[in-house]
């Protein structure tokens, strides 16, 4: 947070778990602050800022503190250059996880093997808040829990949307959404969570693959309010396996462009992602889809862009991701107060589950960030596939059910 007044020191909570993040607004004197509730306000003064924080509720939901009204609705997240938001976590302990029972309002084939679910809360209430790129987890039953990217409007809070492929090679997920869940059923849900967030630029390069466009769609509603310049290029199997293409083609003719494999061959990535152009340092690559067309553009982004561009999200562990030597250390648990042995056979998540700390955890792979813990001390090893380069090097957290230590202990905030 960057300020020309001091702000006073010590956390801005004093019991209670809660996460705030503050947005200063470049080119003015705004703060805005947004708390994992849902509640927000802009303020000019620091110290009126301070004592909001303060006084905001330690255990909540939603809603504001006492006078202070609910959140209204969000301000777009992208802004025009020279006005852009830089933002900063105030607290880093985690909030408590949303975990909702939902009903399948409505279930529609959006194309071939491709249904979408949209869930609805029993008694009408408002859904938690999210972000376009942000999935939620559907708990199927007690061994089977996926995640999907949610697809729908962020701003329509009484719905929650997603669309689910059919896997036939898959793990049992989809095949249970396709067969087993109907309009009417209760189906648990947690998050939302969000490890592919939409950063703010001026111009966005999207490309998706098959399922991929999922979290992508929400992004284009946004960057498009926002005035931000976009393409969108959409590869798959065939158009009609194509979800949402119709939607698209329509909405945005001039920005969007279908290429169905078996018509029009693989996506030219060196054409795509050739030039970043004069504006590069304000341009970004979202891409989420199967696992070749990521390692594709990773390669063409690494070849042409800068670094930091690339955003991608994948649906299954990098190639090579949990490889590696395998070796025992110990972990401590500051707020459980044990100290446990990790043998090289078993993850983290195996050993702390064991000993009776609750985690929650979900893909089991590296992949979902359910499992995300804070690292106090130590050098974490690496070996999910959710954190950026960026943010494994910084070493502040790690997935527990994938990495591993790179010194004799680490300390995490369990």
């Amino acid at each position: 947070m960057r300020s020309d007044e001091a702000i006073p020191e010590g956390p801005p909570m004093l019991d209670g778990r809660r996460v705030f993040r503050i947005h200063w607004v470049l080119g003015t004197d705004r703060l805005r602050a947004v708390c994992h509730c849902g509640s927000e306000r802009v303020f000019e003064d620091p110290i009126e800022l301070w004592e909001w924080l303060l006084g905001h509720p330690a255990d909540h939901d939603g809603g504001g503190a006492e006078g202070t009204p609910a959140a209204a609705p969000r301000e777009p997240a992208l802004v025009s250059a020279g006005d852009r938001e830089e933002s900063a976590e105030m607290v880093t302990e985690p909030h408590t996880e949303h975990e909702l029972d939902l009903v399948v309002e409505k279930k529609e084939s959006m194309a071939e093997g491709v249904v979408q679910l949209t869930l609805r809360s029993p008694d009408g209430a408002e859904l938690p808040a999210w972000e376009p790129g942000a999935h939620i987890d559907l708990v199927l039953d007690d061994e089977l829990t996926r995640q999907y990217s949610l697809c729908g409007d962020p701003a329509e809070r009484s719905v929650l949307q997603i669309a689910v492929l059919r896997e036939p090679d898959g793990r049992g997920g989809s095949a249970h959404v396709h067969d087993l869940l109907h309009v009417g059923d209760t189906v648990r849900v947690r998050g939302p969570r969000n490890h592919f967030p939409l950063r703010p630029a001026s111009r966005y390069v999207f490309i998706a693959g098959g399922i991929g466009i999922t979290p992508i769609l929400p992004m284009i509603e946004q960057v498009e309010a926002a005035g931000a310049e976009w393409t969108l290029a959409y590869g798959g199997r065939t158009r009609g396996s194509m979800a949402f293409r119709d939607r698209l083609q329509r909405a945005y003719p001039s920005k969007v462009v279908i290429h169905p494999a078996d018509e029009t061959g693989l996506l030219d990535l060196a054409e795509i992602l050739a030039d970043p152009g004069a504006s590069a340092e304000d341009a970004l690559v979202y891409c989420c889809g199967p696992e070749p067309l990521l390692l594709a553009v990773e390669a063409q982004c690494a070849a042409a862009w800068p670094h930091g561009a690339l955003n991608i999200e994948r649906f299954a562990p990098r190639a090579g991701a949990t490889d590696g030597p395998r070796e025992a250390f110990e972990v401590e648990l500051t707020r459980s107060g044990l100290t446990l042995p990790v043998p090289a056979e078993r993850s983290v998540l195996e050993v702390v589950e064991e000993a009776g700390v609750q985690v929650l955890t979900s893909c089991q792979e590296g992949t979902c960030g359910t499992c995300e813990t804070a690292v106090l001390d130590g050098v974490p090893d690496h070996r999910d596939s959710v954190l950026t380069d960026d943010e494994q090097a910084a070493n502040d957290t790690m997935m527990i059910c994938v990495s591993r230590s790179c010194s004799a202990r680490l300390v995490l905030d369990l």
